[in-house]
C-alpha cells in the first residue's frame, strides 16, 4: 500500500513539473509575441507620426506659425520680460544686469515700478492708476499670448493627426493613372471599410503608395483580351475614365479569378501601369489599402471630385 502511495504521489509530482514547465513555456513564448506585435505597432505608429510631422512643417501654416513666433520674441514686450529675467539672473548672480538700449531705457525711465516710486517720492494717485492699468494689460496680453499658443499647437495637432489618420494626402507620382490624375498632383483620401467599381484606391505595395483604381471585387472572374478589353463575371464593363485600352504587362492566367478579401487594381494608362494584371503586384488584400481617392487640392487646374 505504502509503495503504491508514494509511487501515485511520485507520479503526480512529475505531472504536475511538466504540466507547469509547459504552461510556463506557453507564457513565455505568448508574451514574446505580445512584446513583438506591441513593438512593431509602436514603430509603425510613431514612424507614422513622425513622416505626418515632417510633411505638417513644411506647410505654410507651418511657416507662418514660425514667423508669427518669431514676430512675438522679438516684440517689446518679450523683450522687456528678458530683460527682466535677466536682472534677476544678475542680482541672483551678483553680476551687473544686461546693458539696454536707448529706447528700453527711455521707457523704463517714463515706466517706474510702484518700489521706484515710493522711493522717489512720486506715489500719487495718477501713479497708482497708471500701474494698475499697466498690470492689467501685462496680465491680459500675457493670457491672450498663452491662449493664442495653446490654440495653435492644438490645431495643429488635430490637422497632423486628421491628415495621418483619417484623411491621408497624397502626391501623385508616375503616369500610370492618366489622365483622370497626373504625376505632382495632391489628393485627399479617406479610410472606409467598403470599396466599389471605379473606386480609386491608394494601398501599400514594396514600403511604397501605390494609386490604381479598383476593377474586380473578391471572388470576381477577371478576363482581359488581347486589344485590352476587360469583362467581369462573363460582363464588358464599360471605361469613360481611360483614353486608349491596351493589355500592357499582363502574366496572371485567364481568366482570372480574384481571391477572397482583395481587389483587382489596375490603372488608367493601360500601357504602362504595373497592377493586378502583373503577377509581381497580384491582388491587392483590404488590410493594405489605404483609402479611397475623394478629390484633388492641388494644383488649382485640376481641383476637382475624382471618378
Amino acid at each position: 500500500m505504502k509503495e503504491k502511495l508514494k509511487s501515485g504521489l511520485q507520479s503526480l509530482t512529475d505531472k504536475s513539473k511538466k504540466a507547469w514547465r509547459s504552461f510556463s513555456a506557453r507564457c513565455a513564448t505568448g508574451w514574446k509575441s505580445f512584446s513583438r506585435a506591441v513593438a512593431k505597432g509602436w514603430k509603425s505608429f510613431s514612424a507614422m507620426i513622425s513622416e505626418g510631422w515632417k510633411a505638417f512643417t513644411k506647410t505654410k501654416f507651418a511657416i507662418a506659425i514660425r514667423h508669427c513666433a518669431a514676430r512675438i520674441w522679438d516684440s517689446r514686450p518679450m523683450r522687456s520680460i528678458r530683460y527682466k529675467a535677466g536682472a534677476w539672473k544678475s542680482r541672483l548672480l551678483n553680476k551687473a544686469p544686461p546693458e539696454q538700449s536707448p529706447e528700453e531705457n527711455a521707457a523704463r525711465t517714463e515706466k517706474k515700478s510702484v518700489a521706484e516710486m515710493v522711493e522717489d517720492g512720486d506715489f500719487t494717485t495718477e501713479a497708482i492708476e497708471n500701474e494698475l492699468r499697466r498690470e492689467k494689460f501685462r496680465h491680459r496680453y500675457s493670457g491672450l499670448l498663452r491662449s493664442t499658443v495653446y490654440a495653435l499647437i492644438v490645431t495643429a495637432a488635430a490637422a497632423a493627426l486628421i491628415a495621418t489618420l483619417l484623411l491621408p494626402v497624397l502626391q501623385i507620382y508616375g503616369n500610370s493613372m492618366t489622365p483622370t490624375l497626373y504625376e505632382g498632383d495632391i489628393v485627399v483620401s479617406v479610410k472606409t471599410s467598403s470599396y466599389d467599381y471605379g473606386d480609386i484606391c491608394s494601398f501599400y505595395y514594396s514600403n511604397r503608395i501605390l494609386v490604381k483604381r479598383v476593377i474586380g471585387k473578391p471572388l470576381d472572374v477577371i478576363m482581359i483580351d488581347d486589344d485590352g478589353n476587360i469583362s467581369v463575371n462573363g460582363k464588358m464593363i464599360d471605361e469613360p475614365y481611360i483614353k486608349e485600352k491596351a493589355k500592357g504587362e499582363c502574366d496572371i492566367e485567364l481568366p482570372f479569378r480574384v481571391p477572397e478579401g482583395s481587389y483587382f487594381m489596375v490603372g488608367d494608362h493601360r500601357l504602362t501601369s504595373i497592377d493586378s494584371r502583373s503577377s509581381s503586384i497580384g491582388c491587392v488584400s483590404r488590410d493594405e489599402i489605404v483609402g479611397k481617392i475623394l478629390f484633388t487640392v492641388w494644383p488649382p487646374k485640376h481641383i476637382g471630385v475624382e471618378k
